[in-house]
């Protein structure tokens, strides 16, 4: 079945867990991140979705895959802010980490999809 929103898309949905356990831990930081750390993981985790979301918006195939590679780039920043987290031993990350390699591997999948899907 072909999805008729973004929120339809699994990718999406994975990805919208993603942020909320994101959000859910960036409680736990030292409140002095609020304005550095926290802002930045929150903002680059918000961006995967809103990119899966403007790139479903999209007519041409190029287009998509042009915003579902900059949710990628997002899911790698976001990646690399949670690893910080966990080194400072803030909060375990590991878990969430696991979550970023699953929706990296479902939207690779999503992309190389529509390169190979004639008329997508």
């Amino acid at each position: 079945m072909k999805a008729r929103r973004y929120e339809d898309l699994i990718v999406w949905q994975k990805a919208h867990t993603l942020v909320k356990s994101i959000y859910q831990i960036s409680n736990q930081f030292p409140s002095e991140e609020k304005y550095s750390l926290t802002s930045q993981l929150c903002r680059s985790a918000i961006s995967i979705t809103g990119n899966i979301a403007e790139g479903f918006g999209r007519y041409h195939a190029k287009e998509k895959i042009q915003f579902y590679n900059i949710s990628i780039a997002s899911l790698n920043e976001t990646d690399n802010y949670l690893k910080l987290v966990h080194e400072l031993e803030y909060t375990d990350t590991i878990s969430i980490q696991k979550e970023c390699a699953i929706v990296r591997k479902m939207l690779s999948a999503y992309i190389k999809s529509i390169k190979t899907t004639p008329n997508f």
